[in-house]
């Protein structure tokens, strides 16, 4: 006579861990781990640029050590002849993006909501999206003459393209569901723009809006290194050119700066307005 063994039964018991027990305490310290972090690789960097520069492991004339150029940035910041470069820079892509964003905006709103006009200016967008922007201020120095308008118009349409895709790219990302239950209720236009389109699109819009900030600091520069008088890309071009290399570092260190605030100002507004979208950057709910 053959006996059955009865089955055994396992029970998996899982503990809660550091996170599950203390969300805060654990998200405070992947926090201070991610900002370490972040400080630690460039001041590592700035520490060994200044070490092979001191130690002559570089030519310092070429490549002056970081103290050299931010005493030199301290004291053309002190004698009042950094200031009017660097307001001349912000002006610019401040004006330019301020326009390029809201006719990118207003453009991608129309064309994801709108499949015929979609159909009729999509393709010549897509045309003009592709030309390298550089190539427009000729076009642009043609139409404005010297001065403030060519600048503004480059950073505009630089801006204008990223913004109108990211835009029209989310409005057409809109769930079905969500249209058809503003109908349901009986939604207005407004009211589907409103509570509808809108929250559900802005998000990433706000993700085309923050890369269009660092590029449009990206194109002024180059923009000022052709065609400009005064403002952070023309400092740059101009102290190469008289072989001024820690001025030329000031700049670009200016440039760097600039564009990581604004960048960063963006995305502050961005979450702002959108409290309701996932934090980005890894960063964790607490």
């Amino acid at each position: 006579m053959t006996t059955i063994a009865p089955a055994r039964t396992s029970v998996l018991v899982r503990r809660p861990g550091p996170q599950e027990l203390h969300p805060v305490r654990t998200h405070r310290r992947r926090r201070a781990l991610e900002l370490s972090l972040a400080a630690a690789v460039p001041l590592l960097l700035i520490l060994l640029w200044q070490l092979a520069a001191t130690q002559a492991w570089i030519d310092d004339r070429v490549y002056p050590a970081p103290s050299t150029i931010l005493a030199d940035g301290w004291d053309r910041a002190a004698a009042g002849e950094l200031w009017p470069d660097v307001w001349a820079t912000l002006k610019r892509v401040l004006a330019g993006y301020v326009l390029g964003t809201a006719a990118g905006y207003a453009l991608g709103l129309l064309m994801g909501s709108l499949s015929l006009v979609r159909a009729a200016l999509e393709p010549l967008l897509d045309a003009l999206y592709v030309v390298p922007k550089l190539a427009l201020l000729p076009v642009f120095l043609n139409m404005f003459g010297l001065g403030e308008g060519p600048q503004v118009a480059l950073v505009a349409a630089t801006v204008f393209f990223f913004v109108w895709i990211s835009t029209m790219s989310a409005v057409i990302a809109v769930p079905t569901g969500h249209r058809d239950a503003g109908r349901v209720f009986g939604a207005s236009p407004w009211q589907m723009f409103r509570h509808v389109l809108l929250p559900a699109s802005l998000p990433s819009v706000l993700v085309g809006a923050r890369i269009a900030a660092g590029v449009a600091v990206l194109v002024i520069v180059a923009s000022e290194q052709i065609a400009a008088t005064n403002g952070l890309g023309h400092l740059i071009f101009d102290s190469r050119a008289l072989f001024q290399n820690d001025v030329m570092f000031v700049g670009i260190v200016c440039v760097a700066v600039l564009g990581v605030v604004f960048s960063e100002l963006v995305r502050i507004v961005g979450r702002l307005l959108t409290p309701w979208a996932p934090r980005d950057r890894g960063r964790g709910q607490s």
